[in-house]
Parts: C-alpha cells; structure tokens; sequence
C-alpha cells in the first residue's frame, strides 16, 4: 500500500494483483498507523456473535450506571444520610428499578444496530438476567441464614416485595423502553459492511484476547483501589462512609479510565486488522470487577475476623453480587467508548 499526503487528507492506494487500485483517503489528523484502519473498514462493524447477549449486558450496565449516578447525586445534595443504610440501600433499589426504562430502551437500539429481530428475547433477558442472578445468590446465603435460625434472616414479606418491584415495575419498564428504543430507526454504519468476512492474520502474543483483557482491567481497578478499601471497611465494619464527594471524583476517574484503556486497546486491534472488537471492549475495562474480586479476598484475609462458615459464604456470595454488577458497569462503559471512537473514525474514512 502506497501513501500519499493532500493537505489536510492522507491518501493510500492498495495495489492489490488482478484488481483496480483501491483509494483510500481519511483525515490527516489520525493516529499513526491509521493507514491499516481502513483495510477492515469492510468488516468491522459486523454483528458479534451472541449479539443479543452483548446488547442483554449493555442495557444493565447502562441501568447500573443510572442507578450509581442518580444515587451519588442525591448523596452529595445531602437527602440520603450515611447513617441511615437502610435509606441509602432502598434508594439504590428504587434508581435500579427505574431505570429499567433506561435498560430497555439502550438494549433495544443497540441489537437493532445488529440488525437482529428477536427484541422480545432480549429485552426479557434483559430484565431477568442481572436480578436473577443477584436473586439466586441472595435467596441462597438467606436459606443459610435461616437454617442458622438468626434473627438477621430477611423475612418473606420482604422477598415478596422484592419480586413485586423487579415484575411489578422494573420488568414492565424494561419492555416499555425496548419498544421505543425498537421503534425508531437504526443508526446507519458509517461504512457498508462486505458480505464475506475478511481473514484475520495472525495475531502478535501481546493481542491475545485473554491477556489484552486482563491488562486493561488493571488501570480501572486502579482508580477505584484506594476508594475500595474504605467501602468496604463501612459495609463489614460497621463504621460510616461519608467521603460522597471523594466517591463523586474517583467514579469520574473511574469513566475517564475505562474509556481511555478500551479506547487505546481497541485501536491497536484493529491496526492488527482484527476487527471483532464488539466483545473484547466490553471485557477489557469489564475485567477489572475479576481484580476486585481478588482484592476482597486480599481484604477478608487481612482485615476481617471470621471463621465461621455462613458468615465466610455470606460475604463472598455478597461480594460476587458486587463484582458482577461492576463488571456490567465498566464493561458498558468501555463499550459505548470504544463503539463512538470506531464510529467516529470510520465516518472520516473516504473510500472511492
């Protein structure tokens, strides 16, 4: 491939055996390397394998991400009080349950960019998976709890209304914003997508998925180590978590670094003409929940006294629910990052 600079614009000519020359003209302010860019310009927005699972988990991260928000916000206008947990963890609650709608509406439009059909399916995974989950989970460690006969077993009037909220109200949400989300038009693609897959050549060691993920998961737990620590000596500590405006700061540290590392990783991927971008974004920043994870370990080893066995399930069952929901959060953020950056500059490319 030849290169060429016109003013502003930077030409490359693909000189490929047996065809015409193919012109390839993109803004001179790219990055480095953007002439091996347009070689996957064909392929790279291509729908992902198990495409209705990826739109199933932006939508939660995209309803956790409203929650966290709307949350932090009441928190640091002061109408939630660090001593009243009980207020603070309802208040999480009812943001979660509301912003079904939210969930709905993201899921939809993003599976109908992938031009899928079965909407129904994935809005109903969408409004089951993620609570399901953490249900189960819960429901267990509270089986546990009763048959320890403790007093701290949540009562079935209590699960009743639980359900209540997640079919009566956040279910319903979730498919009233799937239906306007579905409605309206997908986005077109900036560039027309081939009808046969480009092969992908072979991958340097440093591109592998697995290690390329792991890397990138290790900058947003970053941001969020030294916070971590003091959120969870007030959950198990039994002591008060003040610092909401800290919390404010580290969470847009947190955005800033997950968009920054998926960003950068998804760049170098599709200079190595790998274009299966769509599921390696949501896992690079997504990755860094298996990190706080470990850490919850590092932290009941060190800092917590507790031997029995209940009390041991019920605190990794409670940090599994945690990390699965920040994996959710980060992934979709890195996600949506990475999905506007490659829209962004495949609309700049000019193909004659």
């Amino acid at each position: 491939m030849d290169g060429a600079v016109w003013g502003k614009w930077v030409g490359a000519v693909d000189h490929t055996p047996g065809t015409a020359p193919i012109v390839y003209i993109f803004a001179k302010h790219a990055l480095p390397c953007a002439p091996d860019l347009p070689q996957v310009h064909g392929d790279v927005f291509r729908p992902p394998t198990s495409s209705s699972l990826l739109a199933s988990y932006v939508g939660t991260g995209v309803q956790l991400f409203g929650m966290s928000l709307v949350t932090m916000i009441f928190a640091l206008l002061g109408f939630l009080s660090p001593a009243n947990r009980g207020g603070l963890m309802t208040a999480m609650l009812m943001m979660f349950v509301f912003m079904g709608l939210f969930a709905g509406y993201f899921s939809s439009r993003l599976y109908k960019s992938f031009r899928g059909e079965e909407w129904k399916k994935t809005t109903l995974r969408t409004a089951l998976m993620f609570p399901g989950v953490c249900f189960v989970v819960f429901f267990m460690l509270n089986l546990l709890i009763w048959g320890q006969r403790s007093s701290g077993a949540v009562p079935f009037g209590t699960l009743f209304a639980l359900c209540f909220l997640w079919f009566g109200i956040s279910v319903p949400l979730v498919f009233v914003g799937s239906y306007f989300g579905y409605k309206k038009p997908a986005p077109e693609d900036p560039v027309r997508t081939n009808k046969i897959p480009r092969q992908i050549p072979e991958q340097p060691w440093y591109m592998n998925p697995v290690f390329a993920c792991l890397v990138g998961g290790v900058l947003p737990f970053g941001a969020v180590f030294i916070e971590l620590f003091f959120i969870l000596t007030s959950m198990w500590l039994h002591q008060f978590y003040y610092l909401f405006g800290f919390l404010a700061l580290v969470f847009v540290i947190l955005i800033i670094t997950c968009a920054e590392i998926t960003i950068v990783l998804c760049y170098f991927q599709l200079c190595s003409e790998d274009y299966h971008w769509w599921w390696r974004s949501f896992f690079t920043s997504g990755s860094s929940a298996l990190y706080l994870f470990a850490y919850s370990g590092f932290y009941f080893y060190s800092k917590l006294d507790i031997t029995k066995t209940v009390p041991m399930l019920m605190y990794f069952g409670y940090m599994l629910i945690v990390s699965y929901g920040f994996f959710c959060l980060t992934g979709t953020i890195g996600f949506y990052s990475c999905y506007i950056f490659v829209r962004k500059i495949y609309g700049a490319v000019k193909i004659d």
